[in-house]
C-alpha cells in the first residue's frame, strides 16, 4: 500500500468511474482496477460493489475512503507546506463541479494542468449545483464550477463560458434531419424536461413562454446524464447544453439540431470565497481554466 494507490482509490470514488480515476492518476484503466484489487487484498475486505452499474462503495469501503482521502489530503499539503518556496505550484487543489461539465471535461483539464504542474494535484468533487455553492462557502473546495450562478455576497464569481442550447433527439426522429427546428414544433413531440427546482429548467420555460410555446412533457429529471438515456430508450426530445452532448452526437447515439430560442444559452461560472485568499497552485488553476478550452493545444 502506498500513497499513489491511495490517491488512486479516492479519485475512482470521488469520480464514480475507473476510466476518469484512471486517467486522473495517468494510468490505464486496467491498471487501476489491478491496483484497487491489490488493495482490497492487502486489506482483507472489499472495498468496491462491482456487481453494480455504476459500481458502489462497500460499508467497509466508504469507511476506508472517508480515512484515505484525508491522508492523501494532508500529506500531499504537508509536502507542500514543507518546500522552501512557497510560490510553487504544487499540493492539492479542490474543485467541485456539476456532473454536466465535470464529466464531459474535467478529466481533460486534470490531466493537461498536471502535465504542466507535476508537484500539483486537482481532487474533483461532482455535485449537485447547490451542493458546489455550499461546498465552496464550507471550504470544503478551493473552487465551484456551476451553472446559472446567482450572486451571492460572500462569493467572487467569474464568467467562464457560455453553452449554445440545442435540440436533442435519437438519430431517427423526425426532427433529426432538419436544419434548423422553429420553438413552436417541440409540443408535437415527447419531452424529457429538468426538475422545476433548477435553474436552467426555470431558463427554458422563460424562453419558451416568450414563443408562447408549452412543452409536452413526458418526464423530468435532474440532471443531463439521466436525460440523454431517456432520450434514447423512450424516443423523445429534449434541449440540452450542446458541449453536453457532443460526444453521444460524435458516436451516432444522438442528433442535435439548432432551435430558435431567442438565443438562450447556458452560463458556466467559476466561484470562490471572497474572503479567503487563494493559494498560487489554486491562482494557476484557474488561469488555466479561463486560458484553454478542451482540444487547445497546451503550451
Amino acid at each position: 500500500m502506498n500513497l499513489e494507490t491511495l490517491r488512486l482509490y479516492c479519485d475512482v470514488v470521488r469520480s464514480n468511474s475507473f476510466s476518469l480515476g484512471a486517467a486522473a492518476n495517468r494510468v490505464s484503466q486496467s491498471a487501476a482496477s489491478q491496483a484497487i484489487r491489490q488493495l482490497e487484498e492487502d486489506l482483507g475486505v472489499q472495498l468496491i460493489d462491482r456487481t453494480k452499474r455504476p459500481f458502489g462503495m462497500t460499508r467497509e469501503g466508504s469507511v476506508f475512503f472517508e480515512a484515505c482521502q484525508e491522508i492523501v489530503e494532508r500529506l500531499e499539503n504537508v509536502r507542500a507546506e514543507l518546500t522552501a518556496n512557497r510560490a510553487r505550484v504544487e499540493g492539492v487543489v479542490r474543485v467541485a463541479v456539476i456532473y454536466s461539465v465535470g464529466l464531459e471535461d474535467m478529466g481533460w483539464y486534470t490531466e493537461r494542468f498536471t502535465a504542466l504542474h507535476s508537484r500539483a494535484r486537482i481532487r474533483l468533487a461532482y455535485l449537485h449545483p447547490d451542493e458546489v455553492v455550499e461546498a465552496v462557502l464550507s471550504d470544503r473546495a478551493d473552487l465551484g464550477i456551476l451553472s446559472f450562478p446567482s450572486p451571492h455576497r460572500s462569493l467572487t464569481t467569474l464568467p467562464w463560458r457560455s453553452e449554445a442550447m440545442v435540440l436533442v433527439c435519437p438519430p431517427g426522429h423526425p426532427l433529426a434531419s432538419r436544419i434548423r427546428v422553429a420553438a413552436s414544433e417541440i409540443s408535437e413531440y415527447p419531452f424529457v424536461a429538468f426538475d422545476r427546482s433548477l435553474a436552467i429548467r426555470r431558463a427554458i420555460d422563460r424562453a419558451l413562454r416568450k414563443q408562447a410555446v408549452r412543452a409536452n412533457v413526458a418526464m423530468h429529471f435532474d440532471n443531463i446524464e439521466t436525460i440523454k438515456q431517456a432520450i434514447t430508450t423512450q424516443a423523445c426530445i429534449s434541449i440540452l447544453p450542446q458541449p453536453s452532448v457532443r460526444r453521444e452526437v460524435e458516436e451516432g447515439v444522438l442528433a442535435e439540431v439548432p432551435i430558435e430560442l431567442g438565443g438562450l444559452t447556458r452560463p458556466i461560472g467559476i466561484v470562490h470565497r471572497r474572503q479567503r485568499e487563494l493559494g498560487p497552485t489554486t491562482r494557476s488553476l484557474l488561469e488555466f481554466l479561463e486560458e484553454y478550452q478542451p482540444g487547445d493545444v497546451v503550451v
